[in-house]
């Protein structure tokens, strides 16, 4: 569970007790029956696999679940015993590297599903009689919503060792859907004038503590892409010899491109003058429409640079999804303070590939920016820092052992993400040098309105829209 203080109340609205267990339940239902889907989908010797260095056995995940809902549920909140004290250092994440699970003697497959099953009917035994409010770890149903957004993050997980797997396609999802009429009259950009504006949260009862406490940021005025980089838009900068050109990469990033031989996202190869791409074991055309996915930071900012702009900072892009300036105030998502429905974003995997850009046209923001919840994980240009004031809770090694200069920022989430795991204020991070994750980006420059009493942070290098930068 981790060793940090418990501190700082969770605020909730006025809702009774019932309605949060509902609430509470449903989120936990629904993230089991998405974590079954992905594990009852191939074979236990699968399960059992590593397929990939970056990511641990699909039955790891499976009872590392089962073992966080039993530290957190049944033990700290319930105050039960131990059902197994004797396998949490197994699913310690911090303690067992990734590449090095495959040789712990984790539970097999059977016995995975038996002690999660086992320790979910027992959590919602502990839900019902539980009262929700006083402690802090249970205050709105805190614990229960932590738990299911967990479960979630692992199922993205799962989602993602299921895209590094080889062999046929065990997974399958309609497309999304197509890019209404108006896409392709969208303007390139969207200005967002500068002034203040209310970053994270202190009322949203499930946030986690890196998304708080909600703070006055005045960020400069700056134009954002209305839709997230296109795989078109990508080819172009490849064409152009964008990997070849150290002009566009940091020296950190050059550096990795040298060392890892990149020259397209993960995933893509090239068949004559055809784009290729492999996708949950199907390999495809790559769609031109469709974001661009699986780049690393280090590719997002090089693109930037080479498109004469900059990624937006964290700051930025915050108030570009959530600032309504007719109503003076922040919303908890772009459309409003309503939660997520499948016309407004591509979320819980529905899909299995990010919508057109343009879609969505009711998941808007006030400004008219598109797809900023939903379809791909978003690249900022800041490193993960907490917020001022922030308190570690409820354990410190959710985030507070994160912090600092080598992980940056993503926002938004993707097509993989469940709503619980995701709104205007959820802070996503990693290396610079992730490409297996559903990453994609947006790009920025700084406007002519950017005085004002403060920084949104990061840097501005380069200004026009929609040329590359010159030689």
């Amino acid at each position: 569970m981790g060793s940090g203080p418990a501190v700082g109340p969770v605020t909730a609205p006025d809702i009774g007790e019932e309605t949060i267990r509902r609430h509470a339940a449903e989120a936990l239902l629904r993230a089991r029956a998405r974590t079954a889907a992905l594990t009852d989908c191939v074979p236990d010797p699968e399960l059992m696999a590593q397929h990939s260095p970056l990511m641990s056995p699909l039955v790891w995940d499976l009872a590392h679940i089962g073992n966080q809902e039993e530290q957190w549920l049944l033990r700290a909140v319930g105050g039960r015993d131990a059902l197994r004290p004797e396998i949490d250092g197994l699913y310690d994440a911090f303690e067992h590297p990734r590449a090095s699970r495959p040789a712990l003697p984790l539970l097999p497959p059977a016995e995975a599903r038996a002690y999660a099953a086992d320790v979910r009917a027992r959590a919602l035994d502990v839900l019902e009689g539980t009262a929700l409010g006083g402690r802090p770890l249970v205050a709105a149903g805190f614990a229960f919503g932590m738990i299911a957004q967990h479960e979630q993050q692992h199922d993205e997980t799962m989602l993602i060792t299921h895209q590094l797997r080889r062999g046929a396609a065990v997974l399958d999802a309609p497309p999304p859907p197509p890019a209404p009429a108006d896409a392709a009259a969208l303007p390139s950009e969207v200005h967002v004038p500068g002034g203040p504006f209310t970053m994270g949260t202190s009322t949203e009862p499930w946030a986690l503590d890196n998304e708080r406490p909600a703070h006055t940021r005045w960020v400069p005025g700056f134009h954002i892409d209305t839709v997230p980089v296109s795989n078109a838009a990508y080819q172009r900068f490849i064409e152009d010899g964008g990997y070849e050109d150290p002009r566009w990469w940091t020296p950190e990033g050059w550096a990795h491109v040298r060392r890892e031989g990149l020259r397209a996202p993960l995933f893509w190869r090239r068949e004559g003058a055809q784009w290729l791409r492999r996708r949950f074991g199907v390999v495809e055309p790559v769609p031109p429409d469709e974001p661009v996915v699986h780049v690393c930071w280090y590719e997002a900012d090089a693109y930037a640079r080479w498109a004469g702009r900059r990624l937006p900072t964290e700051a930025e892009w915050e108030k570009a999804a959530r600032h309504d300036p007719v109503a003076g105030r922040s919303l908890r998502y772009p459309w409003g303070d309503a939660d997520p429905t499948p016309d407004r974003a591509n979320l819980g995997q529905r899909h299995l590939r990010p919508a057109p850009v343009g879609g969505y046209p009711r998941g808007a923001s006030p400004l008219g920016v598109r797809q900023l919840i939903g379809d791909v994980w978003e690249w900022t240009a800041s490193d993960f820092l907490p917020y001022p004031g922030f308190r570690a809770f409820p354990y410190r090694e959710y985030s507070e052992v994160f912090f600092g200069s080598a992980h940056k920022v993503l926002r938004g989430g993707s097509f993989a993400v469940d709503q619980v795991a995701c709104r205007g204020t959820f802070r996503n991070w990693d290396l610079p040098v992730r490409r297996q994750i559903f990453s994609g980006f947006r790009t920025a420059r700084t406007a002519d309105d950017d005085t004002g009493p403060g920084a949104a942070g990061g840097n501005a290098y380069g200004a026009g829209h929609g040329t590359k930068a010159a030689p």
